[in-house]
């Protein structure tokens, strides 16, 4: 395979404290060196073995690839009168979600394998070098299979959002809608999928509903993972503890022993501050979280109604204005906190043998990714060893 050597780093972010110092492992006038997809060597400049070729960063900064563990691609239409109008005063209901269904699965594979190209093209260029991609609107079977597939030719991170909301012809009827997904959705679907998620919500699915549909996917092989607390105190949180799911998702609302139980348990935390910024919702408490213990993820929940944005660098900055985080919590929490919400140990970490995906950022510091909000900082991109 070809070598690659990325040389003059000012300051590298490894995510690794045995690679350098504190919990991001920052080693400064470092270099980095790929053997194909993966990293092979790491260590000072000075000290960087030769390489096929040689990519010099000139000074600027680099940690892994940005892990976006949570995002809704798959969709056809537009939302932006509906977030016009909230802007103006309309609060949110998950009953918005339908907008999106009727337009999605009026359109053509093509339409939305062209948005999800797009959209992760956007997510690449932002730092973003995994990105889980989710159906859930289509919420038929035969909408859901197809979601499910075209995420797969884009990401191996692919989920079942089998239960995001009843859908129309299941309006007041929720427990049936449940029994179809169960007994036919789940699989047909579960073949190409990794988890399966549901919407755990007042509006939604209420906790039986939920656990229904997660033991159905954990029936078929799927790992579960959960929308929880958004909309209000539920049982969420403590749904996705019970049941060992990799994460529970936005954790807006959440009680003094919804925190001790996620700080018990090796349920992931991931906080979605794009939805709460785009519905004028209250954040979520990051700090009582983060002191706790709890492993906190950052993702900016792409999706074309709460949180139509890309940008894990926006989020990050909203992180550390909003949720009162450290910039040093919220890079690790958009890289390595990501990675552990998708169970990942090869991703969001520079070290032998992870994957080779870093994002350049056109500073002397990673700090700068909160420091100067708004602005582009991602000048160059490798995933799996590729310059983008």
């Amino acid at each position: 395979m070809t070598t690659t050597l990325v040389t003059d780093i000012a300051t590298l972010v490894t995510n690794d404290p045995e690679q350098g110092s504190g919990a991001l492992g920052v080693r400064r006038d470092a270099a980095v060196v790929f053997d194909g997809p993966t990293v092979a060597w790491v260590g000072d400049a000075s000290a960087a073995p030769a390489a096929d070729r040689a990519h010099s960063v000139a000074g600027r900064t680099v940690l892994p690839g940005f892990v976006e563990s949570h995002s809704h691609l798959v969709f056809d239409g537009d939302r932006a009168e509906e977030f016009a109008a909230r802007m103006a005063g309309r609060p949110y209901a998950a009953g918005g979600i339908r907008t999106t269904i009727a337009a999605t699965r009026a359109a053509s594979d093509e339409v939305l394998s062209a948005t999800v190209a797009r959209l992760v093209h956007e997510y690449r260029r932002s730092g973003a070098t995994t990105v889980e991609i989710k159906g859930g609107y289509g919420q038929s079977t035969a909408d859901e299979l197809r979601a499910v597939r075209i995420a797969g030719r884009f990401t191996e991170e692919v989920t079942l959002l089998a239960a995001h909301v009843p859908p129309p012809e299941y309006e007041g009827r929720a427990a049936d809608y449940v029994d179809m997904v169960v007994r036919e959705m789940i699989p047909a679907c579960a073949p190409h999928a990794r988890w399966i998620d549901v919407f755990c919500e007042s509006g939604a699915f209420d906790a039986e509903q939920s656990r229904a549909v997660l033991e159905a996917g954990v029936a078929h092989g799927l790992i579960p993972r959960v929308h929880g607390n958004q909309l209000g105190r539920g049982p969420g949180v403590a749904l996705a503890v019970e049941l060992g799911a990799a994460s529970v998702d936005h954790v807006t609302h959440v009680s003094a022993a919804d925190v001790d139980a996620l700080a018990d348990s090796r349920t992931v935390a991931t906080l979605l501050p794009g939805a709460d910024f785009s519905t004028r919702s209250p954040y979520p408490d990051a700090r009582a979280l983060l002191d706790a213990g709890v492993t906190v993820a950052l993702g900016a929940d792409c999706n074309p109604g709460t949180s139509y944005t890309t940008s894990l660098p926006f989020c990050i900055a909203i992180a550390v204005r909003d949720l009162h985080m450290t910039p040093d919590e919220a890079v690790w929490a958009a890289t390595a906190g990501g990675a552990a919400a998708l169970q990942r140990d090869d991703i969001g970490v520079l070290r032998p043998g992870a994957r080779a995906d870093i994002a350049v950022i056109d500073a002397p510091s990673y700090i700068h990714l909160a420091y100067r909000p708004g602005v582009h900082l991602i000048s160059d991109v490798f995933a799996q060893g590729v310059l983008q």
